[in-house]
């Protein structure tokens, strides 16, 4: 098996010119197996969630939770706050609209219909670092590159936070404008719709995209009468701030009026709790971070770990967590490039060989099945079962955490082959012309593996 999939590798026309690394260990002994370039440094693009997640669980545990406050410097009489109100983001990645609205509804039931003074955010539990040094200027107008801040929302149960959905419809007629809506309803963007509608069919001509440093959506190009509707993901610029105007518009549903303003700032220490709300626990939260690779949830919990054992919440020391945790579980870190905790950083590089090591060792820990139980298992329609591997390797027993950035393709995880034995395995190419050629040649791997090994 080790020469035939060797002399595979070595020859497949599509790895002219990438670089592929193939690391493949016993889950019962942590042998090595077959190893093809796997102590060479790759780009791990999503692969990266494999160590913030595992790391994560060990740090936080699998029942963390994340916490939102609200707190005042006032006092509650006759229906009036006396002072101002407090919103403060903890790192809640699992916060939604409805959420504030339940939070808005509870103030009211409290007995708040006035306040007096301002209504303020509260985003300081994380730095003010809002985009990776490494995120391609591109990406960061889609909700795979949103800001992170301490203080964000989702709009659906993706919980992909500091995004909006813009949903474009045909219309019925050629030639007219397709119809554009928002959610969460919102006047925070505005939109300039461009676009037309045609009564022939045509695919991939329409663009919606994000003016840079700003929340002005351009939508352009084509989409046909008889087409679905089209949903874009969309990141928020300065999310913070977009969780502060949606929070208002909650609390004007429910009648209570500010006669301050919103703004950004820090609660004081000897506020008052008045609401408290929690995010699912981190076993739940892994579910869409895994299976469907939320980049979002990664930098929250690298930020997360830095601020509750080294009281920073930024990059830099979530990353030292990561790295010390890593020691413990043997893993080489001098060999490891780690820029940050979901992989869309083009400068991270990680050998295969330490990836199904790490895949391993984590095989003893209590929390363990929750993290296997995370990753996307092959073949798997449930978006919530098959994540990102819902459409490939059907009727195959694989499990295991995809990665796609420019370039590259990554999959690792767990195969049964066709004696009933599992093995842990890592392939990683990268230098890529085509990242969907990489997956189907990844494809080609296991099945190569589960057939001869």
């Amino acid at each position: 098996m080790k020469e035939k999939l060797k002399k595979y590798i070595e020859e497949h026309p599509k790895l002219n010119g990438a670089l592929t690394g193939v690391s493949l260990r016993s889950p019962q002994t942590g042998n090595l197996l077959f190893e093809h370039q796997a102590e060479i440094r790759m780009h791990p693009a999503s692969n990266m969630k494999l160590l913030t997640g595992a790391v994560a669980l060990s740090v936080l545990g699998k029942d963390y939770k994340f916490s939102t406050e609200i707190r005042t410097d006032g006092r509650v009489e006759s229906g009036t706050l006396s002072g101002n109100l407090y919103l403060i983001g903890k790192g809640n990645p699992t916060l939604l609209p409805l959420d504030l609205d339940d939070l808005a509804v509870k103030l009211k039931d409290i007995g708040i219909k006035t306040i007096t003074g301002s209504i303020i955010g509260d985003d300081t539990w994380f730095d003010d670092e809002r985009l990776s040094p490494d995120l391609v200027w591109y990406d960061e107008q889609y909700y795979y590159g949103a800001q992170v801040s301490a203080l964000t929302i989702s709009p659906n149960q993706d919980y992909d936070t500091g995004s909006v959905i813009i949903e474009v419809t045909p219309s019925k007629i050629s030639g007219d404008k397709p119809i554009v809506s928002v959610y969460p309803e919102t006047n925070y963007i505005t939109i300039e719709n461009n676009a037309i509608t045609v009564n022939e069919d045509v695919e991939d001509e329409l663009i919606v995209e994000r003016k840079h440093a700003t929340n002005q959506i351009i939508i352009s190009g084509k989409i046909s009468t008889n087409s679905e509707s089209l949903n874009e993901f969309m990141a928020v610029w300065d999310v913070s701030q977009y969780v502060m105007q949606t929070f208002q518009q909650s609390l004007e549903k429910v009648g209570i009026t500010c006669e301050g303003l919103v703004e950004m700032g820090k609660a004081p220490q000897n506020s008052n709790i008045l609401l408290t709300t929690e995010s699912l626990p981190l076993s739940e939260i892994l579910v869409p971070f895994m299976k469907l690779s939320n980049n979002g949830h990664a930098e929250m919990l690298v930020k997360e770990m830095g601020k509750l054992v080294k009281n920073e919440g930024s990059w830099e020391k979530g990353l030292e967590v990561i790295k010390k945790e890593l020691i413990n579980y043997g893993i080489n870190v001098d060999t490891l490039v780690l820029k940050d905790g979901s992989g869309i950083s083009h400068s991270n590089a990680i050998p295969p060989n330490e990836i199904t090591k790490l895949l391993y060792e984590v095989q003893t820990e209590d929390w363990f099945e929750v993290y296997l139980n995370s990753l996307p298992v092959a073949g798997k329609e449930d978006r919530m079962v098959g994540g990102t591997l819902s459409e490939r390797l059907y009727e195959l027993d694989v499990c295991a955490k995809t990665g796609t950035i420019e370039g590259v393709s990554t999959l690792s995880g767990f195969l049964t082959n066709r004696k009933g034995n599992q093995l842990i395995f890592s392939i990683m190419i990268n230098h890529l012309l085509d990242e969907d050629e990489g997956k189907k040649i990844e494809d080609d791997i296991i099945e190569f593996i589960i057939r001869e090994s």
